[in-house]
This record gives C-alpha cells, structure tokens and sequence, in this order.
C-alpha cells in the first residue's frame, strides 16, 4: 500500500484509506446520536460513551492539527504519558453531549483528509504521540484509533462494531511502524525469537527479537521462524490494541501456532503494551 503523488507536487492517500476514515468517523458518530444517556458505562474501561466520544473528537482535532503541520505535545509515547495526557484533556474539554461530540468527530476526520489533501508529498513528517510518521502512516494511525474506540462504543450500546478485514488491512501500515516502539523492554530483554505472523487472507510480516531489540518487516522471515502464528485480522487488531484477550482467543481456536518453538506464540502479545 503505497502513497501516490500528483503532477503538482501534492500526494494521496493509498487507495480505501480517505473513504474508510470517512466511513468508519461517520459509524461511530452514528453510534454516539443514538446513545440514550452518554454516561453509559464502557466494558473493560473507566470512561463513560460520553468520555469515549469527547476523547475521540479531540484526537481527531488533535490528527487533523498534525497533519496540517502543526505541533501538538501529547505525552511522550509512553502508555503513561498517553493516559496522563488522556486525562488531562478530558478534564479540560468537557461537552459530553451526543450531537455535539458526533459532529466533532466527522468534521475533524474530514479536516484531517481536507489537511492531507493540501500538503506537499515532499513536506516534514508530522511528530506524533507514537514518534515521526509519514502522512499515510498518520492516517492508518487515525483509523487505528478511531476502530478501537467504535469497537468500545459499540460494545457499550450492544451494536455491532465497524471492524472489518479491509479495515484492519488498511490498520496494517501504521501496525506495523509502531511494534518496535510499543515493545515491553522488560519482556524483550532476554528474547531472542524470530515470528512469522499470517493472518488469514491478509497481510504477512515478521518480528525478530534479539536482546531487546524488534525488528518489524512486511513479508516472511528471511530466515526460517521459530514460530508461525496464525489468526483472522480481526482477531489481531483486537488483541493488538488489548480489546481481546490471547488466552480466549487461543481457546476458542482463533489463534495457531507452530513451529521449531511453538510455545513461543502465546507469549507474543505480552511482548507489546497497546498502542
């Protein structure tokens, strides 16, 4: 998935990824009208509908800013940082209303795609709370965010969720870029492991670990694995971002491992914090 640039200099989003951040900002704004009280309470989560909601319509503005170029401190990439800074926002900006809250949500993903639009393919990377990304990265990060929160949303309001394998597929760049940086020092001290992850009817890619340094490449291994993991994208995008736990999925047959050192694979995930 690649970025195209036009004759005048400017570029465009890889083909799907614009028209998924419209589709999936305007999913869950519709999600947020039909809340019947916004002070519902979220599964797995301290936040309300209403704190998930007013958290998305500033991380949109907060994308949209970034890709117009503009700086905007948020944490320090760490999860601690990231919740501080959570927090702190949310006590700030305090519109809990649904109407509001969901056309936020839909102008700032359209004030991001309408930023893109206008930059030069040759401009400065935005610096953003996970590090330095180029603008398509930035949007598959934006539509990473936006399906982990529709996927809490819609937990909380018994709907289904908007996460979808072409989705998920567009998920992947930004996934990918971010693993090295979201990996447990501790976990990955003493590990050296090469994986190969497939997920079914998508994308392949590798992590090789070797004392704590991970390593992330699109494609196998050059070498072969230690161990193979195999699972649905959707499976993976829910245990990547801490929305499904491993052990479940591996009970319910939605995970397989295998390999030289199959034992290797449950403990994959605990090799990453959630972005």
């Amino acid at each position: 998935m690649g970025t195209t640039v036009r004759r005048d200099g400017s570029w465009e989003l890889p083909e799907g990824l614009g028209q998924a951040i419209r589709g999936t900002a305007e999913e869950i704004a519709a999600l947020v009208r039909s809340a019947g009280d916004t002070a519902l309470s979220v599964p797995g989560s301290e936040w309300t509908v209403g704190e998930v909601a007013a958290h998305l319509a500033m991380a949109n503005e907060l994308m949209a800013d970034l890709a117009a170029g503009r700086e905007r401190p948020y944490g320090d990439g760490t999860p601690r940082s990231l919740a501080a800074a959570n927090a702190q926002s949310l006590a700030a900006f305090t519109e809990r209303r649904a109407g509001p809250l969901a056309t936020m949500i839909t102008e700032q993903a359209g004030a991001f795609l309408d930023a893109l639009s206008r930059t030069a393919a040759d401009g400065p990377a935005p610096a953003t709370p996970l590090g330095v990304m180029d603008r398509s990265v930035l949007a598959s990060y934006l539509l990473t965010h936006m399906l982990g929160h529709g996927y809490d949303l819609a937990r909380a309001m018994r709907r289904p969720h908007m996460i979808d394998p072409a989705r998920v597929s567009l998920c992947m760049p930004f996934m990918l870029s971010v693993m090295p940086r979201v990996a447990d020092p501790v976990a990955t001290a003493r590990l050296r492991a090469r994986y190969r992850i497939r997920l079914r009817g998508g994308a392949e890619f590798a992590v090789s670990l070797d004392g704590g340094e991970v390593r992330v490449t699109p494609g196998p291994p050059q070498r072969r694995a230690d161990c193979t993991i195999l699972l649905g994208p959707v499976a993976f995008l829910l245990i990547a971002l801490g929305r499904l736990d491993p052990w479940r999925a591996i009970a319910r047959g939605q995970v397989l491992a295998w390999g030289p050192r199959p034992w290797l694979g449950p403990r994959f995930p605990a090799l990453f914090t959630a972005p």
